[in-house]
């Protein structure tokens, strides 16, 4: 899931992110309010976080911005307006929940979670052939053989799982997950991608993860 963080704080942000992404979420950052209607235009985030004081567009005209250009991604707004009718108001800008700081990360957690069930409205488990990937626990089987992942190997899996049958190139990968683009190793999703075969592929007679050569990657139980 990729997420995208509009707080002008700098540690705070930073503490989100690094939140976030130790639960697997994909995420980017940005201080600036004009910023974050430009980025969440041109990329497909599932949810944004979203601060009110903000430089350039604050966090209302964001989110007022964003719904008029048809933007229709969960915003869950955190800010220290705790008056009722700051929350009248963030709610009638077209925000989809109001969190006030200092709130405890386990509850942001919660609410995230509860918005992305609301905007999927489907099964939180994705089958490719005797693959199941349980989105919401973060638990992985192969013919009901539990598969422990580290995050990142996670993170990949359930992106490769939420786009099966599909062929992934390794800017795709890097562009929502970012905490591959921020590696050194130029051959990280490589070395990711070995990984995971060994841990879901090895001792199967049936092949889940294939490499198309210069190409990228895909997850099926189809033949490539």
């Amino acid at each position: 899931m990729r997420v995208l963080v509009v707080e002008d704080d700098i540690k705070i942000a930073h503490f989100i992110k690094k939140g976030l992404q130790e639960e697997s979420y994909s995420v980017d950052v940005t201080h600036h309010g004009d910023e974050a209607i430009y980025l969440a235009q041109v990329n497909p985030y599932d949810i944004i976080l979203l601060d009110l004081m903000l430089p350039g567009s604050d966090g209302m005209d964001v989110c007022t911005s964003l719904r008029n250009k048809g933007v229709s991604t969960p915003i869950i707004m955190l800010t220290a307006r705790n008056k009722l009718e700051d929350k009248i108001d963030g709610l009638d800008s077209g925000a989809d929940d109001y969190l006030t700081k200092p709130f405890a990360f386990e509850e942001l957690l919660a609410r995230i979670r509860a918005q992305l069930r609301n905007k999927t409205q489907s099964s939180s488990i994705i089958t490719v052939g005797d693959l199941t990937i349980d989105t919401n626990k973060r638990e992985v089987k192969r013919a009901e053989n539990k598969i422990s992942l580290t995050v990142k190997e996670y993170a990949l899996l359930e992106l490769l799982g939420r786009n099966a049958n599909k062929l992934l190139t390794e800017t795709i990968i890097k562009d929502n997950l970012s905490d591959m683009a921020q590696e050194t190793m130029s051959n990280i999703i490589n070395v990711y991608i070995y990984r995971l075969r060994n841990k879901i592929d090895k001792g199967y007679e049936i092949k889940l993860l294939h490499t198309v050569r210069g190409s990228g990657y895909m997850l099926s139980d189809q033949d490539v």
